[in-house]
């Protein structure tokens, strides 16, 4: 049998300061081998918020847009060529060098028609959350510049998948493995918070 969890399920039942990384050695240390850990903080860590500051009609091409974004390191010039780009819009900026999921690129330097586009502003489609690719990202709410696109998505957590053999049924649930792990040291079982439910007797 196959179980999956999030990191922070498994910590609504344990205290422990072990990253990751360590949470992992130790299940399969105790039998519960993982089969994979799906963790998109890492693929996602390069994509932050950022603010259009300002969105001019390229001089070569009436489609593209030569964008003044500010990040969190600064401003860049990013053309793009998506209709919704605007002056004061929140959206999502992928730097130079960045590994774009959605369409499998490795973003560069360039210029497009003439000119110098430096990172780049994602749709839904490229950084992996839909297929929206009408145009890009834009973020509502109250949203800071160099915020992680990671946590806004909830990608900040990650998927564990462990095997467990059939002599195992006290770890198909995520209380029976944060007991195992408690049991070979790595911190401590939380207590259960079980609400009280109100209800009627009634007697023959």
């Amino acid at each position: 049998y196959n179980m999956k969890f999030t990191l922070s399920w498994l910590k609504d039942h344990i205290e422990t300061n072990s990253n990751l990384s360590i949470i992992s050695d130790t299940l399969t240390n105790i039998g519960l081998e993982v089969e994979h850990i799906e963790n998109k903080e890492e693929e996602f860590k390069n994509f932050t918020v950022a603010k259009i500051i300002s969105a001019e009609k390229h001089s070569d091409a009436d489609r593209l847009k030569v964008c003044n974004v500010e990040t969190i390191n600064g401003n860049f010039q990013v053309v793009c060529g998506a209709p919704n780009a605007k002056a004061g819009m929140m959206g999502v900026f992928a730097p130079t060098d960045s590994y774009i999921p959605g369409t499998k690129v490795h973003l560069k330097k360039s210029k497009i028609r003439g000119v110098e586009s430096c990172g780049m502003l994602l749709s839904e489609r490229e950084i992996g959350v839909s297929d929206e690719h009408d145009g890009i990202i834009e973020l509502k709410g109250n949203h800071k510049i160099g915020d992680s696109a990671s946590t806004i998505y909830g990608f900040d957590d990650p998927v564990i998948e462990i095997n467990v053999t059939p002599n195992r049924p006290d770890c198909l649930s995520v209380r029976g493995i944060a007991r195992d792990l408690t049991a070979a040291g790595l911190g401590t079982l939380k207590e259960l918070k079980i609400k009280k439910i109100k209800g009627n007797f009634v007697s023959d």
